[in-house]
Parts: C-alpha cells; sequence; structure tokens
C-alpha cells in the first residue's frame, strides 16, 4: 500500500466551461472563421485539482454545477479521473472562452458571470464545504467568487472548518482585500500576483525585497501563516513572520499563461500534503507555474515539464 496522505480539497463555487479557440486576426465587423474548439473544465479550484492529477497526486474537486454547461462540465472532469463532490448551483454554469490571434500572438479573454446566489444558499455552500472536509487536510479555496458571496465569506468559511485542516486562499478582487483586512481567518497560506499586491498595498512593488516586505507585513498581522506574491517571470516570494526566501523561476519560452497561477497552487499544495518543507514546496509550485507557460490555451502543467525545470527554481532567502 502506498503512502497514505492528508485529504485535499479544491473548491469552486464560480466554475466556468473553458471554450478555446483561434483566428488568423482578430478585428471588428467580418465574421471571423475560428479553428476548432477546445474545451475545457475551468475555475481555479478545478484547475488546481487537474494540475495535482498531472503531477500524480489526488484531491477532490467540490464544484457548486448547474444547468446544461454544468452537465457538460461534470463530464469532461469525470473524463479526466478528477474526484469530484457536488453543489447545485443556482442557475447556469458560466461558459469563457479565449481566442488566440494567429498573427500576433495575443490572447484575448471573455469571462461571464456566474449565477446569483441567495444568501440561504451561501450558507448551505458553506456547511457543505465544512461537511466535506477532513481534519488534518488542506482546503484550497481558490478563483472567483459568485454574485451573491460576501466578501469577507472566506473568514466565515475558515470559522467553520475542523480546526486542524489547513485553508489555503487564492482569490482576487473585493474577497482577496477582505482577507488581507482580516486577522481572525486562520488562514495556512495566502498567494495573490504582483498586480493583485499591488492593488492591496496601494503601491508598486518593483523589486523583490518591495514584495517580500509587503508579504511579511501581512504575516505579522496574523493575516496567513505564510503570503506568497507571485511575480511573474521573475519568480515568488514566500514570507513567515519570521523569515522570507524567493525562488526563482525557469527561463523558458512563454507559450500561454493561463493556468500558471492555479499550477503554482498545485505543486505547492501538493508538495506540503507529501511532507515537504516549505522551502521544497515554493520550489516545486514555481516550477510547476514555469511549465504551465510552456503549454497551449487553457492546457495546464506536464509532470515531466515540472520535474525538469526542478534543478531552475532555486530558493534562497531575502
Amino acid at each position: 500500500m502506498g503512502d497514505i496522505h492528508p485529504l485535499i480539497l479544491t473548491v469552486t463555487l464560480n466554475p466556468a466551461l473553458d471554450l478555446s479557440t483561434e483566428v488568423a486576426q482578430v478585428s471588428a465587423g467580418p465574421k471571423l472563421r475560428c479553428a476548432a474548439p477546445h474545451l475545457d473544465p475551468g475555475g481555479g479550484g478545478i484547475n488546481i485539482s487537474r494540475a495535482i492529477a498531472a503531477m500524480g497526486g489526488q484531491s477532490t474537486a467540490l464544484v457548486a454545477l448547474g444547468g446544461v454547461m454544468g452537465v457538460r462540465l461534470t463530464s469532461l472532469l469525470t473524463e479526466q479521473g478528477i474526484q469530484l463532490s457536488q453543489l447545485t448551483a443556482p442557475g447556469e454554469t458560466r461558459l469563457s472562452f479565449s481566442v488566440t490571434d494567429q498573427g500576433s500572438g495575443a490572447q484575448y479573454r471573455f469571462v461571464m458571470p456566474g449565477p446569483v446566489w441567495s444568501q440561504i444558499q451561501v450558507n448551505a455552500a458553506q456547511q457543505a464545504i465544512a461537511l466535506a472536509m477532513q481534519a488534518g487536510g488542506y482546503v484550497v479555496y481558490s478563483g472567483s467568487q459568485p454574485p451573491g458571496f460576501p466578501d469577507d465569506f472566506i473568514a466565515k468559511l475558515s470559522s467553520s472548518l475542523p480546526h486542524s485542516a489547513r485553508l489555503i486562499v487564492d482569490t482576487s478582487g473585493g474577497p482577496l482585500l477582505a482577507a488581507t483586512n482580516a486577522t481572525h481567518a486562520r488562514l495556512d497560506v495566502l498567494r495573490m500576483d504582483s498586480e493583485e499586491a499591488e492593488a492591496v498595498a496601494k503601491t508598486a512593488l518593483t523589486s523583490r525585497q518591495d514584495s517580500a516586505d509587503f508579504a511579511q507585513k501581512l504575516a505579522l498581522r496574523g493575516v496567513a501563516n505564510r503570503v506568497i506574491i507571485a511575480r511573474g517571470a521573475d519568480g515568488s516570494v514566500m514570507a513567515t513572520p519570521d523569515e522570507r526566501w524567493f525562488c526563482t523561476a525557469a527561463k523558458v519560452p512563454v507559450v500561454s499563461k493561463i493556468g500558471a497561477g492555479d499550477s503554482f497552487v498545485a505543486g505547492f499544495v501538493l508538495a506540503m500534503s507529501r511532507g515537504q518543507s516549505d522551502v521544497e514546496a515554493l520550489a516545486q509550485g514555481v516550477a510547476a507555474a514555469s511549465a504551465a507557460v510552456m503549454t497551449p490555451a487553457t492546457e495546464l502543467c506536464r509532470a515531466s515539464d515540472v520535474i525538469d525545470l526542478l534543478d531552475q527554481c532555486s530558493v534562497t532567502r531575502c
């Protein structure tokens, strides 16, 4: 029998059926004749579960689904071997699509809103997440929130989880701002990219030192045990109240940046669930993010690429 690792539960409350295609040139007016579309199940938590599976790990994806799009998304997840725990959404699962201009290589992304949730439905979702989680496991809360969810839902969710559960958050906008203002949410990890971090900090974070200073400031305030800020092609910083590290990203050709952040979280939480150190988890996360930008459209990291790139992702104190 193989090693038994703590359960990883990914949470996607606002999933999407991702459609990607290409066209010779994006221009207004004429009909644009597109290449054959490619469909993927999308949403932060879903992508993290997909990337975990690609790296040989296991997780359960708790996903809010509804309507015809929800049925199609469920089918795709089943085909990919993702273990699914389903919540019933109060409306049709949204569609998002990306179009790549073959001439310039530019990528255009269009994201629809999700269905609106009532307060009763929000409360039911909170209870369902808590019931799905086991003590000692990892809850990965990633992606946008549907309309109707309060910005402080993450803090409310954390209070209902088993005390030993470890909550990892990667979100944006109002929910991210609320998370950075809360000091009682019991977050284990809070991750954001540089643009999101600068919006919260209300200042430019031009250097690694700037990012590390801000990340550690949040950690010292009790926002999370570990705060991670991704700096794109430069790499990522991670700070605790006592320590701070920087991991260099691998130098790779960039095909598509979609899914890099989700691949990072997948690599990071998978390493943590296997008992690896913070530093090892940071390196694996950065290697997974570097691997993800090498793949086209909505494809995530490939396990072989993550392994090959790991040696390039060196971690130093900063």
